[in-house]
């Protein structure tokens, strides 16, 4: 057997190529849960997303439309319209930044947060459920003395 050191360096192995098969398998399950998730409660897999980013930015609650749009990984003015419409259902609000009125930041709404709660409860119990296998998978591909390598 080849010495998995060599692992990103050229060729793959049969097993590398079943355990990534199985990682982005566990990945796609939890993505599956999560869109479904988010339709049972009237919301699009893309608002729940930003509902997340908004309330999980580190170190604070509130972000600006830039860094959402970072966050989500679209563009600026695709972000503007899922603020838009997360504001029109009442999940989230524009204020003005304290240091600065005119910097726009967003915050969920009381709704919004409950409404994130409910959905954060269930993905917390469904990744505790797929963690281990996440994780021993991820393993496999990259194990740790290989990612000190690097």
């Amino acid at each position: 057997m080849r010495d998995r050191r060599g692992a990103g360096r050229g060729t793959v192995t049969k097993a590398e190529y079943e355990s990534m098969a199985a990682f982005r398998y566990a990945l796609r399950r939890f993505l599956r849960f999560s869109e479904d998730g988010a339709k049972a409660v009237g919301l699009t897999p893309q608002q729940h997303q930003a509902l997340l980013a908004i309330k999980g930015y580190p170190a604070r609650d509130s972000v600006t439309v830039g860094e959402l749009a970072e966050r989500l990984q679209v563009r600026h003015h695709s972000a503007v319209g899922l603020v838009d419409r997360l504001e029109a259902l009442g999940l989230v609000e524009r204020t003005s930044g304290k240091g600065d009125r005119r910097r726009v930041m967003l915050e969920l709404t009381v709704s919004g947060s409950k409404l994130l709660e409910r959905l954060s409860v269930m993905h917390r119990a469904e990744l505790r459920r797929l963690g281990p296998e996440l994780s021993s998978t991820l393993e496999r591909i990259a194990p740790p003395s290989v990612i000190g390598e690097s």
